[in-house]
């Protein structure tokens, strides 16, 4: 199994909020892709530098855990690109890692 973590924004890179139906639009991919995701409500902070300016980032984590298969891995790398576009970022960090399952 793999699991790729989201940290998705909650504010457009100009500091303003991003509109709630698109981080809930993001779970409902998942789930329907998936069969099941996962989330945080809890606010991540985060401080950047790009090209000089400071940005202030405000991010939830979500995560799914599914079988380590290459074209799982191929949706995640379209579906990060479709993210960058629709929140508006210079950059969506997604990460993935093997986990166990007991």
């Amino acid at each position: 199994m793999r699991r790729y973590q989201i940290l998705l924004p909650l504010l457009f890179n100009d500091g303003t909020p991003v509109p709630e139906h698109l981080s809930v639009g993001v779970i409902e991919a998942l789930r329907s892709r998936f069969g099941a995701v996962s989330y945080e409500t809890n606010v991540i902070r985060g401080h950047w530098v790009h090209e000089g300016q400071f940005f202030r980032d405000d991010l939830a984590r979500i995560f799914v855990d599914v079988p380590d298969l290459p074209e799982h891995r191929a949706w995640f790398i379209e579906f990060k690109e479709r993210l960058k576009r629709d929140f508006k970022q210079l950059d969506i960090w997604i990460s993935t890692f093997p986990v166990e399952i007991l």
